[in-house]
């Protein structure tokens, strides 16, 4: 098995105790050894899916769980068992038309420590109702009376507001698909009282979403080749202001596969981007450090609640790496 996925990826697979090793760290500044020591390797965990994303760290269950979207299941990974279906046929019901049939993506714990998905097949947001089964309840489903594109990813302030993207993702012909309704695709904000606020409308493919530790700030990034960035927006009462790039990919390599995806903040206010050539690190003031090279298209990744390790979607793996913290 591994020859032949050296045949067809051409991924370099280092084998040396428990897990296979892959890729490297790439450091364009010291500062990336504040971060990942010199002797950390890329661990693959796990094995096999088409499509990982959505990782979230589950505080109750010392575990992590993600999506593997084509196949409308969530995983979950622990130390002790490893891997294990959570739940499975979850993203997709039919409830809603949707010809693609994909499952979940995007998770988060709320802070009640309720499980909050992203529904590809279902376009809507929903709170699992418990942990023993695929109940779930709906917390946001359309906006002006139009259904969703593919909700994707989303991350909460401590206001308990929710901050969500919407690309077409979930869709077969993308923006041209004849069962999208919103002309958009949008990142909205859900307060705790069910207001449900459109923040901005004009990028293309609004993917990855993240706030500052401060919350002054929210980050978002765009998974267009066209238009490869990461925006950055000031915070205030009324939604959004003062939009500015904040990462420009146009500068990467273009050899590097991959597309600006999932974000995520250490408590340093380093920013973690899946993107173009694996996990970028760029520190707050847009200063690109180096880049977790995974050597496949990464999805997204996840702190684990202690922050010692990073746990990342990586096409069909999920993969980790040990941090200094």
């Amino acid at each position: 098995m591994k020859k032949l996925i050296l045949l067809l990826l051409y991924i370099p697979l280092v084998s040396f105790g428990q897990y296979d090793f892959i890729g490297s760290v790439e450091r364009i500044s010291n500062e990336i050894d504040d971060f990942i020591s010199k002797d950390s390797k890329i661990e693959i965990i796990a094995k096999g899916f088409s499509w990982s994303e959505g990782p979230v760290w589950s505080k109750k269950l010392n575990a992590v769980l993600f999506s593997d979207v084509p196949n409308n299941v969530i995983y979950k990974w622990d130390e002790l068992n490893g891997l294990d279906v959570f739940l499975n046929e979850i993203g997709y019901s039919g409830i809603v038309a949707n010809s693609k049939k994909d499952g979940t993506n995007g998770l988060t714990i709320d802070q009640q420590g309720n499980l909050i998905i992203c529904m590809h097949g279902d376009r809507r947001i929903v709170k699992l109702e418990d942990w023993q089964s695929n109940k779930v309840i709906p917390i946001a489903t359309s906006f002006n009376k139009k259904l969703f594109n593919s909700p994707n990813d989303l991350v909460y302030n401590s206001k308990n507001e929710l901050f969500f993207t919407d690309p077409p993702y979930g869709f077969k012909n993308g923006d041209n698909d004849e069962l999208k309704e919103l002309q958009f695709n949008g990142v909205f904000r859900l307060s705790p009282n069910g207001e449900l606020k459109l923040l901005i409308k004009n990028l293309s493919r609004p993917n990855g979403i993240a706030i500052s530790n401060d919350e002054k700030t929210l980050y978002v990034a765009n998974s267009d080749s066209k238009s490869p960035i990461i925006m950055k927006y000031q915070i205030n009462d009324y939604g959004v202001g003062n939009p500015e790039i904040f990462f420009d990919g146009s500068v990467l390599s273009k050899k590097d596969i991959g597309a600006f995806d999932g974000l995520k903040i250490h408590p340093s206010g380093t920013i973690f981007a899946t993107g173009p050539g694996g996990v970028l690190l760029i520190k707050s003031d847009g200063n690109h450090i180096g880049t977790i090279r995974i050597e496949v298209r990464s999805a997204n990744c996840a702190f684990d609640d202690k922050y010692e390790y990073l746990y990342m979607t990586s096409h069909q793996y999920l993969t980790r790496i040990k941090l200094i913290n």
